[in-house]
């Protein structure tokens, strides 16, 4: 929050964020916290409240990958650490080192590192050597892998110091994999494993001090491989000290090795094992390094997923039960396939071969697979993201066996967002995406409990194969309904299904909700995706089901793995919310001749406007759609390129449009009693320098602002005859262009005259509110004032270009509290509390 701003503060309620869709992308920390790239940011959630806690900015590019330091294999090492660092690699090569105190979970920005990588980051990994000291490893698709010395600080006013070790410059074929692990024998010598497009391992040694030379290479797969990982080291009486790496590759095969270690004198020549054992069947090379000889060999071989294997990752170390200052490496590995499941390996007790003991997926018919699955710091629940950019995650909540149970998970976009809108009684948030995908937000009430409600996703009601670039909820009498407008040049209408009315009076902790009399109104349940995905057809209440489709089971989700309508009693996970969510579509509105750009209904919830993308004065057309008949009753002639934002006066009787030609228009409006609509034109100026991005009303008068990509916003006044319109006031010029408004109405007492407050979002991210209009009794005309208020913290911001602003309620202050709704480039969907 700005120093100079005034009483009021902003908090941070919730964040709605897609997963990027790049394999190396989430990490699971030893402090419980998951971290992940949403386009530009890092995103930090706690699976234990199901929340996105923050965003990271800083990148200026996608973040392809997460790395904590220390990870959850080095925790053991490293115990009772006051603070923890993450490292994030962007697609333009920079990678950046954050630090999080854990004490008061506050992050800030450490630096980011230089002589980084000339193009994408596409793995980091790390290795803890002590408490306060780390080596880490990078590769690139610059054809290179740079190896760092870190120095951690010790104490919160300690410096961090970070070096280049050494840049290996690896030939055409590319690395998109590595692992990082101490060589066994506790020689304090590292080896690193690096994989990609040449289908071999790469193992280099070195020493800690940098000078890392190539010793060998490891054959067997026969497509590139997507993952490495090091086991801790593993000790045995006979066989001496070894590890074990696991490898990944889209040949659809995961591959054990063996790393084992014997001492070597100088003149002797490297050991080579004469028996081969049923596990240990294959020798591999063998190679000196230092003091001791080395010889790998493939230990198994692990067949079963039927697609690309994305990820595999060794359990985390467990304490052993001698002593809790020893751990040990427990012979389990979780994998995560494109194939749309993770499975956990063992060997077999009886004859220790290894085996899939444990099979989680997703059975959505939307899903394409997983890249990449994690362990939780105590191997009892795992997580996958996914194709959509969604998490899943489960958790074992067996005693005598197994028994992994799907959790909720942070949800939301995974491309950019639009536009949002709440719902007429402000339950509900809607936004729609270029991920062609309309979701829902709102907060979960949850019985018996005290906190503050938690907001999920409690439906995705669009789902269809066009990017979905507007929307404009019904307002007025009857049931929630919608207008949605895509690429495909068709605005879609969606109603409101019985199954989304019971879910929502859930979620409101309505237990008083008549669902007898809900049925009587409403006879749709549901809807089901057709064959080919662009339509949602309705599911009435009447309709058949398969055995096992009862709405309230929660066993439906296997027994009828279809699109069916169910009523949610709790915050959904990713299946329900992919297979049982959808809305049913009404009707399709047809006359733009391109894609839809704009939508907005008038507060009556009689008429929507409609505009697309425009290169001409034809097709920069305003269509006026009769809501119920959804018959045009009105083209509104004005601008001559794209209108980008249109709203209607709180009365109703104007309308606004602001378009890429500068100029805003604003149409008077009346309805007949015969019911036909008039419309008039009664000003159109050339209002600012470059495109106006955005608009909005004040919502007591008939007053409205202005946004442009020339850093300005301007106040404007229709007068008391509604036949023109002035320029009341010009705010100071801002930091960015200006892309997103939205007024909050103000009070009225006998002293003052408050014009209310001004949200204003821009290109940059960032978010400003202002006080408009505090000024004496004849309000305006005796020296019109703007102040800037609050200036959100750049950690609450977006970090890309801000769509659409949209408070919960505009009309007036009544409360101290209220809230605020933001979209944008960054795949985000935010809910911020005003206090006052």
């Amino acid at each position: 929050m700005d120093s100079s701003a005034s009483n009021l503060k902003v908090e941070q309620v919730f964040v709605g964020a897609g997963c990027n869709r790049i394999v190396n992308n989430v990490s699971w920390g030893p402090s419980g916290l998951v971290s992940f790239g949403t386009q530009n940011a890092v995103a930090i959630f706690s699976p234990e409240t199901a929340q996105i806690i923050t965003t990271l900015p800083g990148h200026r590019a996608t973040v392809n990958c997460t790395q904590w330091i220390p990870s959850i294999k080095d925790a053991p090492r490293v115990k009772k650490i006051s603070r923890q660092f993450l490292l994030s690699g962007g697609s333009d090569g920079v990678i950046i080192l954050w630090e999080i105190s854990l004490n008061d979970r506050k992050w800030r920005k450490v630096m980011q590192l230089p002589e980084s990588h000339r193009k994408g980051v596409t793995c980091i990994t790390g290795y803890m050597i002590s408490q306060n000291h780390a080596i880490f490893a990078s590769t690139s698709s610059d054809s290179s892998v740079i190896i760092w010395n870190a120095d951690l600080p010790s104490t919160d006013e300690g410096v961090c110091r970070l070096s280049c070790l050494e840049t290996l410059c690896i030939g055409p074929r590319l690395m998109v994999t590595l692992s990082l692990s101490e060589l066994p024998g506790n020689t304090r010598q590292m080896v690193l494993a690096m994989g990609g497009l040449d289908h071999k391992i790469h193992i280099y040694c070195g020493e800690m001090t940098g000078k890392f030379v190539p010793v060998c290479q490891l054959k067997g797969h026969t497509d590139w491989i997507r993952s490495l990982d090091f086991s801790l080291p593993i000790f045995s009486d006979i066989k001496g000290t070894s590890i074990f790496l696991v490898s990944s590759s889209q040949d659809r095969t995961i591959r054990i090795w063996n790393i084992l270690s014997h001492s070597l004198s100088h003149t002797e020549a490297p050991y080579r094992k004469k028996e081969i054992s049923l596990t240990s069947y294959i020798e591999g090379p063998a190679f000196a390094f230092g003091s001791s000889s080395y010889e790998i060999s493939l230990e198994s071989l692990l067949v079963g997923h039927e697609d690309w294997v994305y990820s595999v990752e060794w359990h985390p170390p467990v304490a052993s039960l001698i002593s809790d200052n020893e751990f040990y490496q427990p012979f389990s590995i979780l994998s995560a396939s494109m194939d749309k499941t993770m499975m956990i390996w063992r060997p077999d007790k009886t004859t220790g071969i290894w085996v899939n003991a444990v099979t989680v997926g997703e059975i959505s018919h939307c899903a394409l697979g997983f890249f990449g699955g994690h362990w939780s710091l105590n191997g009892q629940s795992i997580i996958a993201h996914g194709y959509g950019g969604s998490f899943h995650l489960w958790k074992n909540n067996g005693v005598e066996y197994e028994n992994w149970i799907s959790q909720k998970v942070p949800s939301g976009h995974f491309d950019v967002v639009l536009d949002v809108a709440w719902s007429k009684n402000g339950d509900y948030l809607l936004s729609v995406s270029h991920d062609q995908t309309s979701r829902i937000f709102a907060p979960w009430n949850i019985i018996s409990s005290d906190k503050i409600a938690s907001w999920y996703e409690i439906a995705r009601p669009q789902v269809h194969g066009h990017d979905v670039n507007c929307v404009a909820i019904v307002r007025g009498k009857g049931n929630h309904r919608f207008v949605s407008g895509a690429d495909e040049k068709v605005a879609r209408v969606f109603e409101a299904p019985l199954s989304f009315l019971k879910t929502l009076s859930y979620a409101n902790n309505e237990n008083s909700c008549n669902f007898e009399e809900l049925q009587g109104e409403v006879h749709v349940l549901g809807a089901n995706m057709s064959a080919l995905g662009l339509s949602q057809k309705p599911v009435y209440v009447n309709d058949d089901f398969p055995s096992g489709g009862n709405l309230n089971s929660e066993d439906s989700l296997e027994a009828f793995p279809d699109s069916v309508p169910k009523i949610l009693t709790k915050p959904p996970i990713e299946e329900q919310l992919a297979l049982h969510t959808l809305w049913p579509e009404t009707h399709k509105l047809y006359g733009h001749g391109n894609e839809l750009f704009s939508l907005c209904c008038n507060h009556k919830g009689t008429i929507v406007a409609s505009s697309c993308k425009a290169q001409t004065y034809t097709f920069a057309e305003i269509w006026l759609w009769e809501v119920g008949s959804w018959k045009v009753v009105g083209r509104l002639q004005s601008h001559s390129l794209t209108v980008t934002q249109m709203e209607f006066s709180m009365d109703d009787n104007f309308l606004l449009a602001v378009s890429r030609d500068r100029q805003f228009s604003v149409f008077s409006l009346e309805t007949s009693d015969e019911g036909d609509m008039r419309h008039e034109l009664i000003s159109k100026q050339e209002a600012h320098k470059r495109i106006i991005w955005s608009c909005s009303w004040n919502p007591m008068e008939h007053e409205f602002a202005t946004g442009s990509r020339d850093k300005s916003v301007k106040i404007w006044g229709i007068d008391e005859g509604g036949t023109s319109v002035k320029n009341i006031l010009t705010l100071s010029q801002l930091k960015s262009s200006v892309t997103a408004l939205s007024w909050l109405g103000g009070d009225k007492t006998i002293t003052k005259i408050s014009k209310g407050y001004l949200a204003i979002g821009m290109e940059n991210g960032f978010i400003e509110i202002w006080r408009l209009g505090s000024s004496a009794i004849t309000g305006w005309t005796s020296n019109p004032s703007a102040e800037v208020v609050i200036r959100f913290d750049p950690f609450l911001c977006h970090v890309s270009t801000i769509q659409r602003l949209a408070w919960r309620d505009s009309s007036i202050v009544d409360s101290k509290k209220v809230q605020l709704a933001s979209c944008g480039v960054d795949h985000c969907v935010r809910v911020f509390e005003i206090q006052f």
